[in-house]
């Protein structure tokens, strides 16, 4: 107790240097909560279409198992097949394809659904304006786009070679990955030369069906077919997503994970250094390394402490406020992530200890008795 309570007054005493080394830390841990939160963002809207489209089971060509920046073409007679299955309520097929769409004078890449005429279902969940389901040499855009680039209704968007009148703008379809476009299914099979397949069918189950034997019913039915329930296709989208950026996301929480320790590390060597006198009469009166090396390790985990706070608490204020300023960006701060902070600040807090801990079993007790 005898060396806690030496410990904080000495953090009282130097309480602005320990603040300014805590701010400094908690901006390092702010800037790897915030990269994370725009990832674990984006990579949620990226499945944004399949939690909206709400089918039961998806069905695509056998060898694909998720939707993101997949390729998948279903023969349509398989589509009747699918429809005869047992516990089937309505199977809606669409066309998909990642491209390219020019609206704006800019390119913006994009998934474009191709939605047959009475595929409602599987069209756009939120209208910011315009229609909401489009007809010959019509397309849906994300609003996030009109506002981007400047782009308005009647338009004209292209795609390869062909253009569109733009007749609406749909809510929570963009993100800095991809967006979602919608025209019509004949306009995309005839850009795409698909006449003859679907990519994907989008199974409603009858009432009391579990997903889970319907899509094993599905695939024991359509030969060549892959048929996933919606949670299992919505985890294996969500996780390629996240694939995607985990490098960078890794990179980064190294950078700021380093640049944490640095300055914990440095604030607690200051402290030492400053008080080796103390730590010299401390070490005469019979406290060993041990009691000092705790008193040390206690002192960085206060101001990681501190910092991790002072993180917390900014990522609260500026989150919502980032994402109501810069809207096409989607930020999601999720539990496990900051759980993951923790534990990452409690690493960073033992390996700051550690070159203030070689300082102080440095210290010759017998330097408390030089002038």
């Amino acid at each position: 107790m005898t060396m806690i309570r030496w410990i904080l007054k000495t953090l009282w005493l130097q309480k602005g240097s320990v603040l300014g080394s805590a701010a400094g830390v908690a901006v390092a841990f702010l800037l790897v909560i915030i990269i994370e939160a725009a990832f674990v963002g984006e990579s949620r809207q990226i499945v944004a279409y399949i939690e909206h489209s709400k089918a039961d089971v998806w069905v695509m060509q056998r060898g694909v198992s998720n939707m993101h920046m997949a390729t998948t073409f279903v023969w349509d007679w398989k589509l009747r097949k699918v429809r005869e299955t047992p516990g089937v309520k309505q199977a809606t097929p669409i066309l998909y394809v990642n491209t390219a769409v020019k609206a704006g004078g800019k390119n913006w890449f994009a998934y474009v659904i191709g939605l047959m005429p009475d595929g409602q279902r599987a069209g756009p969940w939120s209208m910011a304006r315009g229609k909401a389901h489009p007809q010959a040499g019509e397309i849906i855009l994300p609003a996030a786009l009109a506002n981007m680039g400047n782009i308005k209704l009647g338009d004209m968007a292209g795609i390869a070679d062909q253009q569109f009148r733009i007749v609406g703008f749909s809510n929570n379809t963009f993100s800095m990955a991809n967006s979602v476009a919608f025209v019509t299914f004949k306009d995309l099979e005839d850009l795409i030369s698909s006449s003859g397949t679907v990519s994907f069918i989008l199974v409603d189950a009858e009432e009391g069906v579990d997903p889970k034997e319907l899509a094993r019913r599905i695939e024991a039915n359509v030969e060549k077919v892959a048929a996933i329930d919606h949670d299992r296709f919505i985890k294996n989208d969500f996780q390629i997503a996240l694939l995607m950026g985990v490098e960078i996301v890794s990179f980064m929480t190294i950078i700021g994970s380093t640049l944490a320790a640095l300055i914990i590390a440095f604030a607690s060597w200051s402290q030492v250094a400053r008080r080796k006198w103390e730590l010299a009469i401390i070490k005469t009166l019979g406290f060993n390394n041990t009691a000092l090396y705790m008193a040390v390790i206690i002192q960085s985990l206060i101001i990681t402490a501190l910092a991790l706070g002072l993180a917390l608490l900014l990522a609260a204020l500026l989150v919502p406020g980032l994402s109501a300023a810069v809207p096409i960006i989607t930020l999601e701060v999720t539990s496990a992530a900051l759980l993951r902070m923790t534990g990452i600040a409690l690493i960073i807090a033992l390996l700051a200890a550690l070159l203030p801990a070689w300082l102080v079993a440095r210290v010759d007790p017998a330097s408390a008795f030089k002038v």
